[in-house]
């Protein structure tokens, strides 16, 4: 998938649990799992807020996309969006 989740990594720098960030997220343990192992296949964006709220983080620190290939590996944020 081109769309790669960092959530784990994010989990990681704030020494939380996905039990922990899924009770201040507000949504359940296995969603939370879904999303984070990347077999979503879409997010709401009030649940991403949610998320980079709780995480005090940016939508482009938990999604990055990936060349399908796996060559390049780019934070959303950074992202260029064609005309």
């Amino acid at each position: 998938m081109p769309i790669a989740v960092d959530i784990d990594v994010m989990l990681a720098r704030r020494k939380m649990t996905v039990g922990e960030l899924a009770e201040r997220v507000g949504i359940t343990p296995a969603n939370l799992a879904v999303l984070k192992n990347g077999r979503a296949k879409a997010v709401r964006f009030s649940t991403l807020a949610a998320l980079c709220e709780v995480l005090d983080c940016q939508p482009g620190d938990l999604l990055r996309w990936e060349a399908a290939d796996g060559s390049d590996s780019v934070p959303i944020r950074d992202a260029q969006v064609a005309d």
